[in-house]
């Protein structure tokens, strides 16, 4: 089947955006993105006018949990299946939203996975973690049960101590298809006892968890709040860091020559401080620890020239699905301009992935025919960011999941 889509401003993720622009795709697959002035006929075509079209938003840290709670430690009360069922419709919310690709960075996304690739779940393409690794104790750890509880508790993370044991953690992952390992290389605020500023993992076992991600060209993702930890995971090569709070200008410009990318998160920090009844005192306590040094340090960031990924870290079902975008925005607030925010937004989230990027993010022959189109104009205008009705169109690999009415 042959999808058109005429555009009055096409965004092509990367590079300049085009007035009146024409995407083609045959199948699954863009075959033409451009001027419309030059497109070739496509009179049997499904064709579509829309104001503005972009490539699918990608949300390169999500979570597909089902708690109904920011209080992770209530997974142990809660059965896999009913979970399940609510990430169910925590796709669906996040797909409409205008996020057609996910790096699932810890959750059940990947058993969700097979089922979304098959058709019997609607959602965006997932590309998953499965357990991230943390030192016993760590920010993994669900410090206020009994360490044997947690051994009952599936799809949230894999405690391990020493190489042989992240060695094995790794491989484990990679027996499920992980397409990519995440680790928790600090402390975290969502967590009772760890310290966000404190590294997690030794060098030696930073090193070897890289090295076996590696051996199967899987990157590593590394949380990091402190700066030892953020030191210590650019050191063993780990590509991607998430939040980095306490990034500073020598960190950030390791980060430049060695191409990592860093996945800010601004996202959950502004939504979390609206839901301080539902968080325990202490994750409240870290919460208001590290928020301002959280956004200098995405505004040192962006100086510096770090690449930069959106991520929204929504780690708890509910309404919060759908409404990823928002990271564009504070990204924005940041001090990135429109054009950079949207590509930390569109094509910078498959590089997020290593090796094992797919051609996504960006409207250009031979990519994935995921596109969005909006009813506001975002080079002027990010307010509609965050709000999935704003989102009229979602064509995903080629097929229109979402229209108006």
């Amino acid at each position: 089947m042959t999808t058109r889509i005429d555009a009055d401003l096409l965004i092509p993720g990367r590079g300049e955006p085009i007035t009146n622009g024409t995407i083609i795709a045959e199948g699954n697959t863009i075959t033409y993105a451009g001027p419309t002035a030059a497109a070739p006929e496509t009179p049997d075509a499904d064709a579509t006018n829309v104001p503005v079209a972009l490539p699918g938003l990608w949300d390169a840290h999500g979570h597909l949990t089902g708690l109904t709670t920011p209080d992770v430690s209530k997974i142990v009360f809660e059965g896999e299946v009913v979970r399940t069922a609510r990430a169910v419709g925590d796709l669906r919310r996040t797909l409409h939203g205008g996020v057609t690709s996910m790096r699932e960075v810890g959750g059940l996304g990947i058993d969700l996975e097979p089922a979304i690739a098959a058709g019997d779940v609607s959602g965006p393409t997932v590309y998953a973690a499965g357990d991230a690794l943390s030192t016993t104790g760590g920010h993994g750890d669900i410090h206020n049960v009994p360490s044997d509880a947690l051994a009952h508790v599936d799809h949230f993370g894999v405690l391990c101590d020493g190489v042989t044991e992240v060695t094995k953690a790794v491989r484990t992952n990679l027996r499920k298809n992980a397409r990519i390992i995440k680790i928790m290389a600090s402390g975290g605020v969502g967590s009772e006892v760890d310290h966000p500023l404190h590294q997690q993992f030794s060098a030696e076992e930073l090193r070897a968890i890289v090295e076996e991600a590696g051996r199967a060209e899987r990157s590593v993702a590394a949380h990091c709040h402190g700066l030892a930890g953020i030191k210590a995971a650019l050191e063993a090569g780990c590509h991607t860091i998430e939040h980095g709070s306490y990034l500073d200008e020598e960190a950030a410009d390791k980060m430049v020559a060695q191409s990592a990318i860093l996945v800010p998160t601004r996202f959950i920090l502004e939504a979390l401080f609206s839901l301080e009844e539902q968080m325990s005192r202490r994750s409240y306590e870290k919460l208001e620890m590290v928020a301002d040094h959280h956004a200098n340090a995405t505004k040192i960031a962006i100086t510096a020239g770090v690449r930069i990924a959106m991520g929204s870290d929504i780690y708890f079902s509910g309404d919060l699905h759908g409404t990823n975008s928002l990271e564009i925005k504070l990204l924005q607030d940041a001090g990135m301009t429109a054009l950079e925010a949207i590509e930390a937004a569109t094509a910078n989230g498959p590089d997020t992935l290593g090796p094992q990027a797919p051609l996504s993010g960006q409207l250009k022959d031979g990519y994935d025919a995921d596109v969005i189109a909006l009813d506001f104009n975002p080079l002027e205008d990010s307010s509609g960011w965050g709000n999935p009705d704003r989102v009229t169109h979602v064509w995903q690999a080629g097929t229109l999941v979402k229209q108006p009415g």
